[in-house]
């Protein structure tokens, strides 16, 4: 006995019930099951876009922290070497252009935050060539120290052509040493609850 035949058996009111419990199945097959799985596949395919800006979140985060990390390292290493006494360098580099320092005075040294500790030296040149003077401020800055020149002062002498009194103040910056936290060595002693008497 096949299917129709079992149907044709059936009184009419199971048929009816029948009837309409397969056409609430077929409705449910054709309209809400497609409605279900596309409100599923919205849903993963808003959590995977979620997923994908976290991923890049994260990538530009590790960007950005090896920039960080970078940049500290240059810091630190221009800060390895501490700058030598102001008063000699500055002799020396001058000395190397041509131009004599009558007049310097060193500065007592001003905390700068916790780390770093400013000392300069003010002095006084008179008679100084413009391209001197340069040449002078340029081996300063190429010096490769923590060193800049924290004011300057320029004045005309007289009628005499490229002939300059300058006053000018220069800034050593020293990075104190900190010791480094030491690191926790994990514990390798076992619970008092298990040990051993």
């Amino acid at each position: 006995m096949n299917i129709s035949d079992r149907f044709a058996r059936l009184l009419n009111r199971d048929q009816r019930v029948l009837s309409i419990g397969l056409l609430v199945v077929g409705v449910l097959v054709v309209v809400v099951l497609p409605i279900v799985l596309t409100v599923v596949v919205h849903s993963k395919r808003n959590d995977n876009e979620a997923l994908s800006a976290a991923t890049d979140s994260i990538a530009d985060s590790l960007d950005a922290i090896e920039k960080n990390k970078l940049e500290k390292a240059v810091t630190q290493a221009r800060y390895a070497s501490p700058a030598p006494p102001l008063a000699a360098f500055l002799s020396g580099l001058a000395s190397e252009v041509g131009i004599e320092i009558p007049e310097s005075q060193d500065r007592q040294g001003v905390p700068h935050g916790k780390r770093y500790t400013e000392r300069s030296t003010k002095m006084s040149l008179h008679k100084v060539g413009m391209l001197k003077l340069a040449k002078f401020m340029e081996r300063i800055e190429q010096a490769g120290h923590p060193i800049r020149i924290s004011s300057l002062n320029i004045r005309k002498r007289g009628p005499e052509p490229d002939m300059y009194d300058v006053d000018m103040t220069i800034s050593a910056f020293d990075r104190a040493v900190t010791a480094e936290k030491p690191k926790k060595a994990p514990t390798t002693e076992a619970p008092a609850s298990e040990a051993k008497p």
